[in-house]
């Protein structure tokens, strides 16, 4: 990626590599620490609305690891020779194209080559639809409040630019964003829909594609804002709002160090995990729970398949949470599938003692596989997240 934020001078690489010769030729490696939990904690504000996550109260002690020296194919585990294609996006005419779609539509289908789409500051009042085979986009803002892909669609209303026969019907159809090319990126974005409270299922983003990135992005709406279908996905350093199941769907996805906002009474998750054999569920790690000032008005979650999984660990949790913590969906025989757990989390919302009797907190052999980045990147032998500092990015980025 030639994102400012990504690049590596000549002489860091030179180090790098040196350093690798090194350990090649029999310098002993420190082990690697496990992730330990935080005993104090920073003092909340009620409400942070629409912000993204404030620094201060994230724990940010980075996963140790060893870092590689440049992105590699994720595919083939060898270092990718094609250099990234950039394209820039402005309103007033300044940049390759005026819409986000116009950049889009500009990659060709099995793209094999990392495109990034740079995004000048600006709302963008078009639904965004990135099809299957365009692969390897990034679109990358400035500040995610100052660019904004926003629409209104919602699942009972789409209005769109792209046929039903493409990108479905109802709330799987109605995403303001819909991205189904693989391994793509954003960065500095924020994607709305921005149909009002009480309209029903309204999607801000929908992701049924493997390998997808988001860093520092915000995700807005109501109830169903981040449809989180299918794939791998990994979310850092994002907000994310709404009411009702407002992180949904049947994908694997560790979301750490992110803000999750709770507007009103709701659930905040609907994982759908239909059996015991799916790999998928969602994992937060040290982030933030805020609410809009009352108390004891949400739930974590609730199974939208038998088996969902969600677990949430090292997470501050703000007084709106129930103290029951979850919700059946209105049937006791989920209680003997869902998987919904908690892990040394803190703050009011975090009453143990008084959850629901079919959810558990994790002893520490139980949470070591929820708290490393392997479950969203499980074959070693086949990585596609690279460590870059106290941060892993794809290595096709």
């Amino acid at each position: 990626m030639q994102s400012k934020f990504f690049k590596k001078g000549e002489e860091e690489e030179n180090n790098i590599q040196s350093s690798r010769k090194g350990k090649r030729e029999g310098e002993t490696e420190k082990p690697k620490q496990k992730v330990a939990g935080r005993q104090q904690q920073d003092s909340f504000p009620p409400s942070i609305t629409g912000q993204s996550p404030p620094s201060r109260f994230l724990d940010r002690s980075p996963v140790t690891s060893v870092p590689h020296s440049r992105p590699r194919s994720h595919r083939s585990g060898t270092t990718s020779a094609m250099a990234a294609r950039v394209m820039t996006v402005a309103q007033d005419g300044t940049g390759d194209f005026r819409t986000v779609q116009e950049a889009v539509d500009a990659v060709p289908l099995g793209n094999a080559c990392r495109t990034v789409v740079r995004v000048a500051p600006g709302v963008y009042r078009q639904p965004v639809y990135v099809p299957k085979t365009k692969n390897f986009i990034t679109l990358a803002g400035l500040r995610p409040e100052d660019t904004v892909l926003t629409w209104h669609n919602t699942a009972a209303k789409i209005d769109h630019h792209q046929a039903s026969r493409l990108i479905g019907t109802g709330t799987f159809g109605c995403g303001s964003t819909i991205v189904e090319g693989e391994d793509f990126i954003a960065e500095n974005i924020t994607f709305e829909n921005s149909a009002p409270e009480g309209s029903g299922q309204a999607v801000a983003i929908r992701v049924t594609a493997d390998r997808c990135a988001f860093y520092n992005c915000r995700f807005l709406g109501w109830q169903d804002t981040l449809y989180l279908h299918y794939g791998k996905q990994y979310l850092r350093d994002c907000y994310i709002e709404g009411s009702v199941d407002f992180i949904f769907g049947n994908s694997t996805a560790l979301l750490e160090h992110c803000h999750i906002h709770c507007k009103s009474a709701g659930f905040i998750t609907a994982q759908s995990r239909k059996s015991s054999q799916e790999l998928t569920g969602y994992i937060f790690l040290r982030c933030v729970i805020t609410g809009n000032g009352g108390t004891s008005y949400t739930h974590l979650g609730r199974p939208w398949g038998p088996f969902g999984r969600v677990v949430y660990a090292y997470t501050y949790m703000d007084a709106c949470i129930k103290q029951v913590g979850w919700n059946n969906w209105g049937k006791t025989e989920n209680e003997r599938t869902a998987c919904f757990y908690e892990y040394r989390c803190f703050g009011p919302g975090s009453c143990p003692s008084k959850r629901v009797t079919w959810a558990r907190e994790l002893v520490d052999e139980e949470a070591e596989q929820f708290l490393m980045h392997n479950f969203i990147d499980p074959n070693p032998e086949n990585p596609w997240l690279a460590q870059r500092m106290a941060v892993r990015i794809p290595y096709s980025a």
